[in-house]
């Protein structure tokens, strides 16, 4: 056919057209990656699809020839069409030769899987029968996923799951939510949906993970053997800084395990504080469907302790579910340490002496100093001693231990606070510089020193990914966790302002 033949085919026919385009671009110039950075979307190969507009565009240029003008023509056309035909046939079972003889290489060649998981801070338990297959890529991808929830734009592929990149459409809450509900609907619960924020461009992914890989790993020692063996520990130090003799004579305590009973009170008091810690995260994971695991209590021998690590072995729904289980225990600690102080202020010793202490050292904290200015005013003044309850001193410490799990840093609470505020990226670069400031503290601090070492070791994180990092807190529980991060500012910041019993002189 001719030139003109050919140009009229393609401007009766779009769909030949577009074959034939596809034609052009199936050629070995623009087969390779570089060329056709979109061969990965489509299932077959080039050369496959290169036989496909070949049939077609047979098809079509038999049905735009012109009418022949007499039977000699006629005959000559028949012969061609019947030769087409066979040329057609012949297509036909090459293409089904080649699809028998290339389907497993097609397979095998085009999900190629990159090593690791694509979930920061997070171990999978990872064997070879739970890679994501193509087909059920391709399902996800075509049939989970959508222009209505988050059109896919390209994926990448790992041994713990796939990486999907696109346009997130619509709220992420009613987007993860409307995924989900289709990925259970074509696989039950075999997978599992994160939607995240991509660090090095700022933009919305999607990973799937089956959810065998993401059973908590197992330990050597059974956790609530290690876990009552350092709550034992925890309570010998409590009753230890409860009794300033022994603390000051630590090679003595063995030899005078009797002074031990006298440390009761104290230990109770900071105990107690610590426990109602704790019980507010509990009530909030179980009204979120948060699982925790057994609270390590970890001793201290300058303050009795440093209060519990406890780990998250669920998939955290969002940030706010994490904000409110991250809050909840330090307003409860602060609430019952702040009354404790208070009702220290007020009632007098039970032996009528109390401990004496300089008022200098109520400058160590702002929250302190200025409850104690507020209640005792005048009698507190610099230089002279003062009779307190020893409940101050008790409050006191309990209130340090929620302070030092509300620095925003690591896996700490205020850690997770800051993470639930303003997201993953930007609590990031608090934390670190938060770490780099305690190391600067812990030269002037022994505390600060052996709490910089604990984190740095233990709590630096990463926090393990949420199933929706995307979607926002509400306002109010934001403004709880800013209250919570501020509480323990105001614990551990020194009270600036001098102490006296007579009014300030404002003459020049």
């Amino acid at each position: 056919m001719s030139f003109t033949a050919d140009l009229s085919c393609a401007s009766q026919c779009f769909n030949c057209s577009a074959l034939r385009s596809w034609d052009y671009l199936c050629t070995p110039a623009f087969s390779s990656t570089n060329a056709l950075p979109f061969r990965s979307l489509y299932s077959k190969p080039p050369t496959l699809l290169r036989l496909k507009s070949r049939r077609y565009w047979i098809a079509c240029q038999g049905m735009t020839e012109t009418e022949p003008d007499n039977d000699e023509e006629k005959d000559k056309d028949v012969a061609s069409s019947n030769k087409l035909l066979d040329q057609e046939v012949k297509v036909e079972n090459n293409e089904e030769e080649f699809v028998a003889q290339n389907s497993d290489t097609v397979k095998d060649d085009e999900l190629e899987f990159a090593i690791g998981s694509p979930l920061p801070g997070m171990k999978q338990q990872f064997d070879e029968t739970m890679k994501i297959s193509k087909a059920i890529i391709d399902i996800l991808k075509d049939q989970v996923f959508g222009f209505d929830t988050f059109f896919v734009t390209s994926q990448e592929t790992y041994e713990g799951g796939v990486l999907f990149k696109g346009n997130l459409r619509g709220k992420p809450a009613k987007s993860y939510e409307k995924i989900t509900n289709r990925m259970q609907g074509k696989f039950g619960d075999q997978y599992k949906l994160f939607l995240l924020i991509n660090p090095e461009d700022d933009k919305p992914v999607a990973v799937v993970v089956p959810k065998q890989t993401l059973q908590p790993e197992t330990t050597a020692v059974p956790e609530w053997f290690a876990a009552g063996a350092f709550g034992l520990v925890t309570i010998f130090t409590l009753l230890l800084r409860n009794v300033p003799f022994l603390q000051s004579n630590l090679l003595s305590t063995f030899d005078n395990l009797e002074l031990l009973k006298n440390g009761l009170p104290g230990a109770f008091i900071t105990a107690l504080i610590i426990g109602v810690h704790e019980f507010g995260h509990i009530l909030i994971a179980r009204d979120t469907g948060i699982k925790l695991g057994v609270p390590f209590f970890v001793p201290s021998w300058q303050i009795g302790s440093f209060g519990a690590i406890t780990r998250i072995l669920s998939i955290v729904p969002s940030r706010e579910d994490l904000l409110k289980l991250s809050a909840a225990g330090p307003l409860a600690g602060f609430a019952a340490g702040a009354l404790l102080l208070i009702l220290g202020f007020i009632l007098p010793p039970i032996d009528g002496i109390g401990i004496v202490v300089d008022p200098a050292v109520f400058h160590e904290s702002f929250l302190a100093g200025g409850i104690a200015k507020l209640l005792l005013g005048d009698v507190l003044k610099e230089g002279s001693p003062l009779s307190i309850n020893p409940l101050v001193l008790w409050a006191w410490t309990g209130l340090i231990i929620n302070a030092i799990n509300s620095i925003p840093t690591g896996e700490l609470d205020g850690g997770r606070i800051s993470f639930a505020i303003w997201g993953r990226k930007t609590s990031t670069r608090i934390s670190g510089v938060t770490i780099a400031l305690l190391g600067v503290s812990s030269l002037f601090n022994d505390v600060a020193f052996y709490w910089t070492v604990l984190v740095f070791f233990l709590q630096r994180g990463p926090i393990a990914p949420l199933a929706d990092e995307i979607t926002e807190p509400e306002t109010k529980y934001i403004g709880l966790g800013v209250a919570v991060l501020l509480l323990g500012l105001l614990v551990y910041l020194p009270y600036p302002f001098p102490f006296y019993n007579e009014g300030v002189n404002f003459d020049f």
